[in-house]
């Protein structure tokens, strides 16, 4: 952790009265780090660093990831606080959103920006896409609800016409491709709802936390919706406080330190920062308290022809690795 970065925590651990975990997961182009069960591990040092504390914070920016390390990692964390928050500085998508759910509070900047929980799921049994013989088209939530919406409101409402619109939609999609779909719908609700009630007194707020779920899985109608914290304050009703002043500054401030370590903001090329030899070594991944840090780290090398054209890059190695006195400095050389 560079020496600025490591002020500008220690500054917000004061202003906030907590102690601070960061996850950054990047997002870049052809490059990301996504939320996974490897990360488990890597916040149970962190958080057995720090000890039992009374208030936690976690400082978060992903795109998303595996939904059960979500509420795995919820759990973990209130294995060592019973106040537990997140600084939502911008993007918390998907399982961000779910993770985010669990928190007592939700800190957000007004560049904070959470998203629907719906499942998109892509599997063997899902239509192929016509552009590439290889790949499968994903299945949204989105899709199915809207298709028999559509239904509907074209007047087709008894029985039999039903079946036959269904008979049609599964000559499209396989059976076995909306059973999937389906599963990891009531998974997500299941999910959300244990996050939720780590907070909420289900015997006063049942009908709030039925709210929540139902509006993030199903009623919004695109799953790249993007929710502002006015949004997700006065519609979801989530518990939002308002970041403002030095506040956000400091979270801001934190943020672009890791946008500019990372490249957040620009594509992934490894041919400009491979060596002679070909190799290179990126991190697109942080975990980071006050006094640990751990990187995710991409290790390879350009497979090359004779007239020196990249033909292939192969990954030799990739993970979280503690990073421990000048070796962070050297994370994007080999």
């Amino acid at each position: 952790m560079t020496n600025h970065r490591k002020n500008l925590l220690q500054e917000l651990e004061e202003l906030r009265g907590t102690k601070i975990i960061c996850y950054i997961g990047a997002d870049r182009q052809s490059i990301s780090t996504r939320v996974a069960p490897d990360i488990i591990p890597v916040f149970y040092k962190h958080l057995v660093s720090l000890g039992p504390v009374k208030k936690l914070d976690l400082f978060l920016f992903t795109k998303g990831g595996d939904v059960l390390t979500a509420l795995r990692l919820v759990d973990l964390i209130y294995e060592f606080t019973d106040q537990f928050s997140i600084l939502v500085p911008y993007k918390a998508y998907s399982a961000g959103t779910l993770i985010a759910l669990g928190a007592s509070e939700i800190v957000m900047n007004r560049t904070g920006e959470l998203s629907p929980i719906d499942p998109n799921v892509t599997s063997i049994f899902n239509p192929q896409d016509p552009l590439n013989s290889t790949a499968r088209l994903p299945v949204s939530v989105e899709d199915i609800y809207s298709f028999f919406s559509v239904t509907k409101n074209l007047g087709i409402v008894n029985e039999e016409a039903m079946v036959q619109v269904f008979l049609r939609l599964l000559d499209s999609v396989q059976p076995l491709a909306i059973g999937s779909l389906y599963r990891s719908y009531l998974l997500i609700k299941d999910v959300a709802k244990k996050l939720l009630i780590r907070h909420l007194d289900t015997n006063f707020e049942e009908q709030k936390i039925n709210d929540i779920v139902e509006k993030l899985t199903k009623k919004y109608f695109s799953h790249n919706y993007l929710i502002g914290r006015k949004e997700a304050l006065e519609s979801l009703k989530l518990p939002i406080i308002y970041s403002s002043g030095l506040l956000e500054s400091k979270i801001w401030s934190l943020y672009e330190t890791y946008e500019a370590y990372l490249d957040l903001d620009k594509p992934y090329s490894p041919e400009l920062s491979a060596d002679q030899d070909g190799h290179f070594m990126v991190s697109c991944g942080v975990i980071e308290s006050l006094h640990l840090a751990d990187e995710y780290i991409f290790k390879g090398v350009l497979e090359k022809d004779s007239s020196d054209t990249i033909r292939n890059v192969n990954i030799l190695e990739q993970g979280w690795l503690r990073m421990d006195g000048d070796v962070q400095t050297k994370s994007r050389q080999w």
